[in-house]
């Protein structure tokens, strides 16, 4: 007989009770295969619980299997493989443990957007108007590629922006620069050696090792890659950051991108991927037109994201393949669903479309113009002849050079201790050296214009402790 103990004070409802001590003595081989279990009447009355209650708890291990019913007969225990007892504790390698992310005072970090001065108003009210009079879009499985009306505007917005010249069905729409690449690589590149900018977005090498690419990291000087370094590897696919080059942001000048470009066309398949991140930003002189509009015989795959324009959370970014690499997409990459949701795709061509995007970058520009000029002004008094300055010309942050003999892992610590949020270009080169230069990634698209004497006055302390 089942000596079942009911707790009538406990939250859990008597069925529920039943049910887990049940389920709990099958798979701890206490009740053995084909023992027959008390009818609903004499457990019921055994347990002084109503029929219902034990008809609930049968249905419910009938349903999960445990139960099986013979009729006119009763119910069977089913063969199942007793696993381990149920009551003992899992837990979880401190090592792997996750903690909140820490909140700073003040932040220099390259990663950030200014998110408080977002148009969310008009962003919702896009949105709605999706909701809407998109419904039919929202309720089912769109194209893998996103949605044709978004790509039709952001082919068209590029061409004038950018110079970019392609064709809707020649842009993918995805959540990340890191997912796009991903498709990019199971598609299209499998086993192509990679050539990556040293320092570069250390990411990005490592999804390419992950997914067991060769990648030769070639060095950047002022004008970015060396391209007579990179003839030296045998890589057939570069990734390059011309506009504002991740860390230095140095911007690439037409003569190092059509040496760039010839490197392609010297051999069959060889291929550009330009991540054209931190393009919308400039603050001397126009926008420089991107190295894909310069490709005359589609070799460059070009990459964007929303993610510093607009929002990270966003989580979109879009890809332009070339004309001689959509069959090739069209054939393996259909199989892969899309990744950004529909809702925010129709949302942002309608933002796109009705000129607030526009809009956002004109505001943005201004403001960041001001914040970097200002930050600027106060490293530069601050830390007068010890400092010098590097890539400010374009993008959302820029290097800082220190003349210090503060090891760049003590001044690290100090804006740990201090609630600084600080990064130096060590995490940006792929090989550590003792030599390397104390050299710090200063982001300001977080930093309030009133926080910045302050700010830099934290970061002069864990430069030069007293």
């Amino acid at each position: 007989m089942l000596h079942i103990p009911i707790d009538r004070d406990h939250s859990s409802p008597v069925y529920k009770q039943i049910y887990a001590w049940i389920k709990n003595e099958i798979l701890q081989g206490t009740l053995a295969a084909e023992t027959k279990l008390p009818s609903k009447r004499t457990l019921a009355a055994l347990l002084n619980v109503s029929q219902n209650s034990i008809l609930s708890a049968y249905n419910q291990l009938i349903a999960e299997g445990y139960l099986y019913t013979k009729e006119r007969s009763g119910y069977f225990v089913k063969t199942i493989h007793p696993i381990r007892p149920l009551n003992v504790e899992k837990k979880l390698d401190p090592k792997l443990s996750e903690t909140r992310a820490k909140s700073y005072r003040y932040s220099f970090s390259h990663m950030g957007v200014g998110a408080s001065l977002f148009p969310f108003q008009s962003w919702h009210q896009s949105e709605q108007k999706a909701i809407r009079d998109d419904q039919e879009l929202l309720s089912e499985i769109n194209h893998p590629q996103g949605i044709y009306k978004l790509r039709e505007i952001v082919s068209n917005k590029i061409r004038h922006t950018r110079g970019v010249i392609c064709e809707p069905e020649q842009i993918v729409i995805g959540a990340s620069t890191q997912w796009l690449l991903q498709l990019f690589l199971l598609v299209v590149a499998e086993n192509k050696p990679f050539a990556m900018e040293e320092p570069g977005y250390h990411r990005l090498t490592s999804l390419l090792q992950t997914m067991r690419h060769a990648v030769y990291h070639v060095p950047v000087d002022a004008h970015g890659m060396n391209v007579e370094k990179l003839r030296e590897t045998p890589a057939n696919i570069a990734i390059v950051t011309p506009s504002h080059q991740m860390p230095t942001g140095s911007i690439m000048p037409v003569s190092r991108r059509t040496e760039l470009l010839h490197w392609c066309y010297e051999k069959e398949g060889r291929y550009v991927i330009e991540d054209d991140y931190d393009s919308e930003f400039k603050y001397e002189g126009d926008i420089v037109p991107s190295l894909q509009s310069l490709d005359v015989d589609e070799k460059v795959i070009y990459i964007d994201s929303y993610s510093k324009s607009l929002l990270p959370d966003l989580r979109m970014s879009y890809m332009v393949l070339p004309l001689g690499l959509i069959d090739v997409f069209k054939e393996k990459g259909l199989h892969f669903m899309q990744t950004t949701s529909v809702l925010t795709q129709l949302t942002l061509a309608r933002f796109l479309e009705n000129g607030e995007y526009d809009k956002h970058i004109k505001r943005m520009s201004k403001y960041y113009k001001e914040v970097r000029a200002k930050l600027i002004t106060a490293l530069q008094k601050r830390f007068g002849s010890f400092v010098r300055v590097e890539g400010e010309k374009a993008g959302l942050h820029f290097l800082l050079h220190l003349d210090t003999e503060e090891p760049i892992e003590a001044i690290m610590e100090r804006a740990e201790k201090m609630e600084l949020e600080l990064y130096s270009i060590q995490r940006f080169l792929h090989e550590q050296s003792g030599s390397a230069p104390t050299t710090l990634i200063i982001g300001f698209a977080k930093l309030k214009p009133e926080e910045i004497d302050e700010a830099v006055e934290m970061l002069y302390r864990c430069c030069f402790p007293e």
